[in-house]
């Protein structure tokens, strides 16, 4: 791993996080998930502290083999028909666009499952043995990134073929008054019959968008949205126009669009503002942070900051983490409808800021690096260990400063789309554990409570589509949600995975994760995880801290003994943990770091359950 340094870069006033431009070593090695042997739905698989419980396969609407994307194979035939059509003979196109039933994210709430799709999205009931498909809303558009609140669903839509009415057929030409690029919004108070509402457009489409709710007013949601399309014609939309803020000032790049819903009228839906949060502090010049290229002979080259890919808002602490192309940044968010940034971080090993989920505490984000667009093969035994990975920064103040990297320690072959993406934490308490998609890479659980010094504790993985071809699939979307953790495959339909308890991973610290019930998620809008006063979290606790040997031993005997007296019996014997509490209290104000927090955190339990 490399750790990143502050400094300040000659690039004009930028403040930028650098690491030293080096070549770096790679450090990851094969093991049984390097060779599994290929096949659409008979691939091999590897699994390790994790089993799979059910694949969901594709229903036929949603489903054609011909659409399975093989971006060389498209790229041939794209210019052949070129070709063809330049000699006057008849073009024969590929029959599908990229992706055009690629499975993307989710949201979740109560007993549902919701799974965008780039044709529409699904809606699965999870609480029997086994998913099931409620509803399927065929409603073509590309990307399909779905949010969800109360009886509102959210699905971004970005590509040109898109209709307003969610016709099959495309919306042809330059300019067409039937398009629709941007966020619509469904009402699915009958969750069998979802029916759209509301259809906001804006100039980039929406690749993906993040609800954020008013503290100060309950009846108003606002949506953040991220483009990143070029930019529409001004004749189709009026008030979109392209180019570079030297030549244009009211360009639509550099900012981000803010949609406000009025809960009680939600068609009434509208794009309010699309602030400049790049912006340079002291000039205010509006493309004031990375301007993309390369930085150093051994660095690759990177995304220019013009838009952000992905926003995770965390409302409890008035904080957004932006992973926005050419730079991660943070936001304030305290007023909602005027987002202002507040740090900014850039290393040269990151070719494209794809996404940012903070520990519970917030005080540690880890953004991802989608190099290659998430169709490339980025974990082969020459790709850099630090290209393509996460990148573990910690909050301090008004400063992100970059930690170390984490990628997939596993090398995957030439035919396998592998780079990091998607995931979300898993409720473990006393820990900083991300359960994330790698696509053709797999899942892989990755336990970053020591932001320097991040490893694996579980993974799942299939071998490639096609041994001889790269075709995209894999996992979009890796998520935990009430004790079980939620996979998209690209091509393969809807996976449901289950931790098991291992080595890295008690079954107390498991079984306090698995009480944690939420009724609704939407992964970019993190909330704070709360564990009620158990015994499980309380052995949590006393468990990691053997695994530090961070506590006494004869304290350890003590305080376990205590813990299986109250479980026996709770009523009877939870004042026998009042005896601990100032050795625990004191043992804290000894230690240091997370091991002191722990040791205060189960003294607080203690305190809170002996009353």
């Amino acid at each position: 791993m490399k750790h990143l340094l502050r400094c300040t870069a000659a690039l004009g006033v930028l403040s930028l996080a650098l690491g030293t431009a080096q070549a770096q070593v790679n450090t990851v090695g094969e093991d049984e998930r390097s060779h599994l042997a290929g096949g659409l739905f008979d691939a091999e698989s590897a699994s390790w502290n994790m089993v799979l419980e059910h694949n969901v396969p594709p229903i036929d609407a949603f489903f054609d083999e011909r659409a399975l994307f093989a971006p060389a194979q498209f790229m041939a035939a794209m210019q052949a028909a070129r070709e063809a059509e330049e000699r006057g003979e008849e073009a024969t196109p590929p029959a599908f666009t990229p992706l055009a039933l690629a499975n993307t994210d989710f949201a979740f709430q109560g007993d549902h499952v919701i799974m965008g799709n780039y044709h529409g999205f699904l809606i699965y009931n999870v609480a029997g043995d086994a998913p099931e498909l409620v509803t399927a809303v065929v409603c073509p558009g590309g990307q399909g990134d779905v949010s969800v609140y109360g009886d509102l669903l959210f699905l971004s839509v970005e590509h040109n073929r898109a209709r307003l009415d969610c016709g099959s057929e495309a919306a042809e030409g330059e300019v067409n008054p039937d398009r629709f690029r941007g966020i619509r919004v469904f009402d699915i108070s009958d969750i069998t019959a979802p029916r759209q509402i509301a259809a906001v457009q804006t100039c980039r489409g929406s690749h993906t968008h993040t609800l954020l709710p008013d503290p100060n007013d309950e009846n108003i949601l606002y949506v953040y949205n991220s483009g990143t399309q070029p930019v529409r014609s001004g004749d189709e939309l009026e008030f979109c126009s392209d180019g570079q803020p030297g030549e244009n000032p009211e360009t639509s790049l550099y900012s981000i669009d803010i949609i406000r819903v009025p809960l009680d009228a939600p068609e009434t839906a509208e794009l309010i503002d699309s602030p400049r949060i790049f912006a340079d502090r002291e000039t205010g010049e509006i493309a004031g942070l990375w301007q993309g290229g390369q930085l150093g002979i051994a660095s690759q080259r990177t995304a220019q900051t013009n838009h952000c890919h992905d926003i995770t808002v965390y409302p409890e602490l008035g904080i957004a983490g932006g992973a926005c192309s050419g730079n991660g940044i943070l936001l304030d968010i305290t007023d909602p409808a005027n987002p202002s940034r507040i740090a900014e971080l850039f290393d040269p090993d990151m070719a494209y800021w794809h996404s940012a989920t903070f520990n519970n505490a917030g005080d540690v984000v880890v953004f991802t690096d989608e190099w290659g667009g998430g169709t490339a093969a980025r974990c082969r035994t020459e790709d850099p260990a630090n290209w393509g990975a996460n990148l573990i920064a910690t909050v301090e103040g008004n400063v992100l400063r970059g930690q170390s990297f984490y990628k997939l320690p596993s090398t995957q072959g030439a035919s396998e789309n592998c780079v990091a993406h998607n995931g979300s934490l898993v409720p473990v308490p006393g820990r900083d554990i991300m359960v994330q998609s790698w696509y053709q890479g797999g899942i892989s659980v990755m336990d970053f409570t020591d932001p320097q010094n991040p490893f694996e504790i579980a993974y799942f993985d299939r071998g490639p589509v096609d041994p001889d071809n790269l075709i995209v699939a894999g996992y979009w979307s890796s998520y935990w949600y009430n004790g079980r953790i939620y996979a998209s495959e690209i091509a393969r339909g809807l996976d449901v995975l289950r931790l098991e308890a291992n080595e890295h991973l008690s079954e107390a610290e498991l079984a306090a994760a698995e009480a944690v019930i939420e009724r609704e998620v939407n992964p970019q809008t993190q909330t704070r995880i709360v564990w009620e006063d158990t015994p499980d979290v309380a052995r949590s606790y006393l468990i990691q801290l053997q695994r530090n040997e961070a506590i006494d031993a004869g304290l350890a005997t003590r305080v376990g003994d205590a813990i299986t007296r109250w479980e026996a019996n709770p009523e009877r014997n939870a004042r026998g943990l009042v005896g601990s509490i100032r050795l625990l209290n004191n043992a804290a104000a000894e230690a240091e770091g997370r091991d002191a927090a722990r040791l205060a955190e189960l003294a607080a339990l203690f305190t809170r359950v002996a009353g």
